[in-house]
């Protein structure tokens, strides 16, 4: 079992608030890590994806309101939304009888349904954490070469062949388009839904340009939009803001466009071995998007990531701000000497951030100008993790 740095923060959580929902993908490990932070304490599961625990709700309050003294893990909790003001009153009820923390822990696989159906009746009484694909943080820096070419979901890491891991991720892709998909929008041809993930893949990193997405696929501008908000809602896509600022320059405004495990690229793109990747013109994009969501995946919730670029070629891949007004700027390479280029030179120029970083895939940091530091990935992701955690 892999170490998720989120065990404590989830811990803290259940000491402090009567409901979390903990968001993630499937298959990322939401229910080992909640078996983990329940293991202290007297607690109940029930998957609402079986037929027999469903049954045992169906009269939830009175079912639930039996182990009002215990933690109770409710797992694929988007498949049964009328619990959510069942829920509110035994969490006052719970409060009265003097049990004000770690009530429920809510495990979801889509954020878009569960934020709304549970912020309507637990403002208040809800924490939410999002547990993404493993880190190489967590993983350790030996096998960030297998973490970037398998993707962070365990089971695809854990496989004993690179062909094994690319089996599975390819029964992931289809599991979600046949079975997940439908539960969560309206019914979309799995095939269609697969063309333009793939599509997707292709198009790592880019700018997200809905109209040529649209003509590519022969679909309208408000379908692949809302494709792109299905796959987005179920944490597998991410846009990556631009930056907005009023600096007196012509800035792209159009978002970056990322499948956030790097394993789905290469599933998707039927890359199975490093070889392979190495030699694919993905490579890069992927190395990019690979990076982004470690440093994200590691970094504080309160940090806003966004990527700049103007049109006189000014360009950081990622950057990073706290609301108390810290910025770092991080280029990222995929080269053990790695060189910064003038885009990112006059980027800094018009942003004045308070760091400068590159990350590339050594195993050391170095200086490469008076201001600007090459960092292995694992150290930042340290980093990051360390900041959140203090």
């Amino acid at each position: 079992m892999f170490h998720r740095h989120i065990l404590p923060e989830l811990q803290a959580e259940l000491q402090q608030t009567p409901a979390i929902a903990l968001l993630g993908p499937r298959q990322v490990g939401k229910t080992t890590l909640a078996w983990e932070a329940a293991k202290s304490v007297p607690s109940v599961y029930l998957d609402l994806e079986s037929e027999r625990d469903r049954a045992k709700l169906a009269q939830p309050e009175l079912y639930l309101s039996g182990h009002l003294d215990k933690l109770v893990i409710l797992d694929e909790v988007h498949r049964a939304p009328a619990l959510f003001p069942v829920l509110r009153g035994l969490i006052d009820q719970a409060r009265r009888a003097g049990h004000h923390a770690g009530r429920y822990l809510l495990l979801g696989s889509a954020s878009l349904d569960l934020l709304q159906q549970s912020g309507e009746t637990l403002a208040g009484r809800i924490a939410y954490l999002e547990l993404g694909t493993l880190t190489v943080l967590e993983t350790g820096p030996t096998l960030a070469t297998p973490l970037w070419l398998r993707g962070g979901f365990p089971e695809s890491l854990n496989a004993p062949s690179d062909s094994r891991s690319l089996r599975w991720r390819h029964n992931f892709i289809r599991t979600y388009l046949e079975r997940d998909v439908p539960q969560f929008g309206p019914r979309i041809a799995a095939d269609t839904l697969r063309r333009f993930w793939t599509m997707l893949a292709h198009h790592q990193g880019g700018l997200l340009n809905m109209a040529q997405l649209a003509r590519n696929m022969g679909l309208d501008i408000k379908t692949v939009h809302s494709y792109i908000d299905l796959l987005c809602d179920l944490l597998l896509v991410r846009r990556l803001p631009a930056w907005h600022a009023n600096l007196g320059k012509r800035l792209v405004k159009s978002p970056k466009i990322y499948v956030r495990d790097s394993g789905l690229v290469h599933g998707l793109l039927d890359i199975e071995t490093t070889e392979q990747l190495l030699s694919h013109m993905v490579v890069g994009a992927s190395w990019e998007g690979f990076v982004i969501e470690n440093l994200l995946g590691c970094a504080s919730p309160n940090a806003q990531a966004h990527f700049y670029r103007s049109s006189g070629g000014a360009e950081v891949d990622l950057l990073l701000t706290w609301p108390n007004g810290t910025m770092w700027a991080i280029e990222i390479k995929r080269s053990l000497s790695p060189k910064v280029e003038r885009g990112f030179h006059a980027a800094c120029s018009d942003l004045s951030p308070t760091r400068k970083l590159v990350v590339y895939p050594g195993d050391e940091a170095f200086p490469l100008g008076s201001d600007i530091l090459a960092m292995p990935l694992g150290t930042l992701c340290a980093e990051l993790a360390a900041m959140h955690a203090g």
